[in-house]
């Protein structure tokens, strides 16, 4: 048998080789990345070109269905190339759907953590890093707060977003992304009868210091808003925030279900809805509450609120918007009333 002949058949055996030993490695792969604290998923093509420019926007949703006109704004400011969704419970699930039924993109990636050490392993950075939009998913906010602050992945995330990328948050994807957050730390999720009564109570847990959007950092985002009746314990988030932080000018901004509020990158915002109902609440006092003490319930008077229309734009600068109505809101021993002006 000449030489040519046997290094043929020598590379034959090889591929052969090689083809059964692909299932095993990939399915120890699978095991690592499990054992490391998360999974992993990808759907399209990580290798086509990025098709255009990015620019610094956010999508900012507040659970419910999916509406692709947002969606397909905010992949437009992606360059419509790669998206990376990050979750702590589910798996495949949504980036099937975002490519599939919402499409523009090249591909992409899901990374689900199931405990702390995920989130600073490298090869988590690395899909970070070369994520041209990062959207996190709903679920259970206190397990992103737990999972990922003070970790690499932490970090890398405000590194996406000082480099100009965009980046979306639905329900408790959202409730992170303010400057202080609702983290539901506690275990459970409190109602605004239960807020109002014991502003001060343990659980209200709201946090601070982990991500750091443009326009966000003296804001509380709340979600599921008017179907939940939430109104009441935005406001005492912002209050909760405003005396913790020292800073009396903390807004509030709920979004309703089946709706996105879109972040420009100067701040002008357009609230997109999927049946045109959904809005946008801000909450501004201004000042402090007039009573807020462990123990005791509410006191606040004469709280203004906006109320923004689908259709409509609110500006994150100065939090002016083109307003569907104004409210007040008084509240009274934890009891409040809503006046339309």
């Amino acid at each position: 048998m000449s030489s040519l002949v046997r290094r043929f058949w020598s590379s034959l055996v090889l591929g052969l080789v090689l083809a059964v030993m692909a299932p095993l490695a990939s399915a120890r792969d699978s095991r690592d990345l499990h054992s490391s604290g998360f999974d992993y998923y990808e759907i399209g093509d990580l290798d086509a070109p990025r098709p255009g420019p990015r620019a610094p926007a956010m999508m900012l949703m507040g659970g419910g269905e999916w509406v692709p006109e947002a969606f397909q704004w905010w992949l437009r400011q992606a360059g419509n190339g790669r998206v990376l969704i990050l979750r702590a419970s589910g798996a495949d699930e949504l980036q099937e759907r975002l490519y599939r039924d919402i499409g523009g993109t090249t591909a992409v990636q899901t990374l689900v953590f199931d405990n702390r050490r995920g989130a600073d392993d490298p090869a988590v950075l690395r899909v970070v890093a070369a994520a041209d939009a990062i959207f996190i998913a709903g679920g259970d906010q206190s397990r992103y707060i737990r999972f990922w602050k003070g970790t690499a992945l932490n970090r890398a995330l405000n590194a996406h977003v000082r480099a100009g990328k965009p980046i979306a948050g639905t329900s408790a994807g959202l409730a992170i992304l303010g400057g202080y957050a609702y983290g539901a730390l506690d275990g459970g999720s409190i109602t605004s009868a239960g807020a109002l009564a014991d502003p001060m109570g343990s659980a209200v847990t709201l946090d601070s210091g982990f991500l750091h959007m443009p326009y966000l950092q003296r804001v509380v985002t709340d979600t599921h808003f008017d179907k939940r009746d939430r109104l009441g314990r935005l406001i005492v988030f912002v209050a909760r925030a405003a005396q913790e932080s020292g800073d009396p000018d903390m807004v509030g901004i709920g979004v309703d279900e089946d709706t996105a509020l879109c972040v420009e990158p100067d701040g002008q915002a357009q609230v997109y809805s999927a049946d045109g109902q959904g809005k946008v609440w801000v909450v501004s006092p201004g000042r402090d509450a007039d009573r807020m003490v462990e123990g005791e319930p509410l006191q606040f008077h004469a709280v203004p609120v906006t109320v923004v229309a689908s259709g409509g734009r609110l500006r994150l600068d100065d939090f002016q918007a083109d307003v569907d109505y104004h409210a007040m809101a008084d509240i009274t021993d934890g009891e409040i009333e809503i006046t339309r002006r």
